[in-house]
């Protein structure tokens, strides 16, 4: 399995990222508990996946994360 990809992301989805942690609010505790999860260098699917934390889902797809979603919001993938 591969695992989250967290150099060298491509600059148009880092933007990406960082547009929705803004409009959704994602607090930094949130983002703090997202850090802690990617130094455990997590294995995810090679499709489409998600992680849910207290305040937030991070999905991805592969290697990459690709967005952030709020806990009312569903998830599409595999839960990891």
């Amino acid at each position: 399995m591969p695992k989250v990809q967290r150099k060298d992301i491509p600059r148009a989805l880092f933007a990406h990222l960082l547009l929705w942690i803004a409009q959704r609010s994602i607090s930094a505790d949130a983002l703090k508990s997202l850090a802690a999860w990617l130094d455990t260098n997590p294995e995810v699917p090679e499709g489409d996946w998600f992680k849910r934390f207290a305040t937030m889902t991070v999905c991805g797809n592969g290697t990459l994360v690709k967005t952030f979603l709020t806990p009312g919001q569903v998830p599409i993938g595999q839960e990891v």
